[in-house]
């Protein structure tokens, strides 16, 4: 997803987007999902999310394919 997409998700699910980056951004949409806040983190080495909507993207950041 491009950051613009990002904005878009969060938006609509009412998250404050001004000044947010990127990896912060993910980690709220994942809050507010009750989900683990844990986008580009070291919990990749372990994950089992094999369905987490930024499971490629958080791989491809720490490296781990």
């Amino acid at each position: 997803m491009t950051v613009k997409q990002i904005q878009k998700k969060a938006k609509k699910m009412g998250i404050n987007t001004n000044h947010v980056g990127k990896t912060d951004l993910i980690r709220t949409i994942q809050k507010a999902e009750n989900n683990i806040e844990c986008y580009a983190t070291q919990r990749i080495e372990s994950c089992g999310e094999g369905a987490c909507l930024w499971r490629s993207d958080c791989l491809s950041l720490n490296n781990v394919i």
